[in-house]
């Protein structure tokens, strides 16, 4: 078994590799545009291992592609009595994917999917898929969203995230400024379910997802104090901010930024 998920990740990180040195310009390089890649999978998914595998390089992944990508893993609770608890699962994150089910007008959700820029949908391990769809969201109109950490202690965080060059929101639609918290390079060791006896490994894990003020084009801000909890792993951890309209779903812009760089004296 152990076999097998190095060989998926070596795959796919290959995959990553052919796809960002064939976008790398002739001429000079333009400012990467900001895409979210979002990726609903499970430890109790058989099928998610290897979707899990593709989001870690995209995570990791240089701006030169001509996109800086912001990767959130979101582990949805449907698959927790299947025979393994997700500690990661959310039934918050299940509501999300719900969400997009409605936009996309899919059938039903599933495991694994990915949604890129709240645009596209499509299954999670199609490596070819995630390069068109991320390729067609850098290039659409992005805002610019900026994050200062104010104040930090041991479990808080005071954020303010402000958004300037919004483009313009859907007509009758409304947007949020949501704000997670995510935490890189997570294992578990899965002992029931469709993966027993796996060693798993998770890119950009969401621990926190949490809507904090409404967007107004072309500029707004929010502040909220985030929470941290004493387990996580202050090193790997990143916020992350992103406009999003409600009903379309398309996310108009986005940044990151590491805990601890924001955060070193």
């Amino acid at each position: 078994m152990a076999g097998r998920a190095l060989q998926y990740a070596v795959r796919y990180r290959l995959l990553f590799v052919a796809w960002l040195f064939g976008l790398i310009p002739s001429s000079v390089a333009t400012i990467p545009a900001p895409v979210v890649v979002e990726l609903f999978t499970s430890e109790g998914c058989s099928s998610c291992p290897p979707a899990d595998a593709l989001l870690q390089p995209l995570a990791n992944a240089s701006p030169a592609s001509g996109a800086e990508i912001i990767a959130l893993g979101e582990h949805v609770d449907y698959w927790d009595h299947q025979g393994w608890k997700d500690r990661f699962s959310s039934a918050a994150l299940t509501n999300r994917q719900q969400l997009y089910a409605a936009r996309f007008n899919t059938e039903s959700i599933y495991t694994p999917q990915m949604v890129v820029d709240g645009r596209t949908e499509l299954v999670g391990s199609d490596a070819n898929a995630a390069r068109r769809a991320i390729d067609r969201a850098a290039a659409a109109p992005h805002g610019v969203v900026r994050i200062a950490i104010d104040s930090i202690d041991g479990r808080r965080i005071a954020a303010a995230v402000s958004v300037d060059d919004l483009p313009a929101i859907a007509r009758g639609d409304r947007a949020d400024i949501v704000v997670a918290i995510t935490e890189d390079h997570v294992t578990s060791d899965v002992k029931r379910g469709e993966n027993h006896g796996r060693v798993l490994t998770h890119a950009a894990v969401v621990r926190r997802l949490t809507t904090i003020g409404d967007a107004i084009a072309p500029s707004s801000s929010a502040r909220a104090e985030l929470m941290l909890e004493s387990d996580w792993q202050r090193d790997r951890l990143k916020i992350v901010a992103f406009v999003q309209e409600r009903r379309n779903r398309t996310i108009l812009a986005s940044a990151a930024v590491s805990v601890v760089k924001m955060t070193r004296p």
